[in-house]
């Protein structure tokens, strides 16, 4: 039986219901869509990681995206982040995570890369 159930219609035709990890992946995946602050009533919901994008690659803007990546994961209960990995790439930014939905002892490993041209975020 299923922990968590919700539905999405993002790339979805007939059936719209999402249930645990996939339902988590699209949460997670649209707090990263959204720039802080443009949510009505959530000031906080969303992310700053698209200011970060167009930085120079050091390690203090490393350091800085996944700090945030660990606030917008954070603000999910149902999340608990193991490990997370950062990879300038030429495009973007690729970010590798280990997470633990919370009820279960399974960890998964999820792939987010933000394209600095179209502004989006999207499962690798």
């Amino acid at each position: 039986m299923s922990t968590f159930i919700g539905f999405s219609t993002i790339d979805r035709y007939k059936k719209f219901t999402l249930t645990d990890f996939e339902l988590v992946k699209r949460d997670l995946l649209n707090a990263f869509g959204i720039r802080q602050g443009q949510l009505p009533g959530r000031p906080g919901y969303g992310t700053v990681i698209y200011d970060y994008v167009f930085e120079s690659q050091d390690t203090t803007t490393e350091r800085a995206i996944l700090a945030e990546v660990q606030r917008v994961a954070g603000g999910d209960p149902r999340i608990s982040i193991y490990s997370a990995n950062m990879y300038p790439q030429e495009n973007g930014i690729l970010i590798e995570l280990e997470l633990q939905i919370v009820p279960s002892t399974d960890v998964e490993r999820l792939s987010i890369f933000f394209d600095q041209e179209q502004r989006r975020a999207s499962y690798v």
